[in-house]
């Protein structure tokens, strides 16, 4: 069981609301873990983006919330980028007001938190590193580019089995701006209907 807040949240997206075009963007995703499903495999996606500061957290909070939801095993969602520099606080306080639990376990300039979606679940540990950081998988995984500028920087990424764009527009560029709160929360969801129809897409 997800957190009541998440859980709650969750009835409410709306898979209607996604485009067709955003679908067919989302169905390589589908179709890798679908084949890896099916297999009986470990289900590893590694969500990038330039920094790993914002819209690759974002995304690989919610993938691994998504797949517990619906009950998908052996599912392990990292985040990494092209540089490391830090999850920026206003994608963490976005999480927390979406209803999970954050708990920051390291201070300092790249600080790492503790990403809670239940009781049970061991926490996603969040904190800006490189896509082939030694704590990411470095074979038999998904590179999911969550940034147009990812996706055209790294046209190679070494160890993935499978390159998939799923980009999504920066809400850094609200930074600063009374819009800011809003537009974290605005992709955040998007993000997070957007994995939970894939994840919902599944058969077990």
């Amino acid at each position: 069981m997800l957190f009541p807040e998440i859980e709650n949240l969750a009835i409410t997206f709306n898979f209607e609301s996604i485009a067709i075009e955003r679908k067919i963007i989302l169905q390589p995703l589908i179709d890798f873990i679908q084949s890896k499903t099916n297999h009986n495999q470990e289900i590893r996606l590694n969500l990038i983006c330039t920094h790993n500061s914002r819209r690759s957290h974002l995304s690989q909070v919610w993938a691994q919330t998504a797949a517990a939801f619906y009950a998908i095993k052996n599912v392990f969602c990292y985040s990494g980028g092209t540089e490391a520099t830090a999850l920026f606080p206003m994608a963490a306080k976005t999480l927390a007001k979406q209803g999970f639990q954050i708990k920051t376990i390291a201070e300092g300039s790249n600080p790492v938190y503790a990403i809670k979606y239940t009781q049970n679940s061991p926490p996603i540990i969040g904190f800006s590193k490189t896509f082939d950081d030694d704590f990411n998988p470095q074979s038999e995984f998904a590179a999911i580019m969550t940034c147009s500028s990812a996706d055209q920087g790294c046209p190679f990424i070494p160890g993935a089995e499978k390159r998939i764009p799923i980009t999504y527009e920066d809400p850094k560029a609200f930074d600063n701006t009374p819009q800011q709160a809003e537009k974290y929360e605005e992709r955040s969801l998007q993000i997070a209907t957007e994995m939970f129809y894939v994840f919902s897409q599944i058969k077990k």
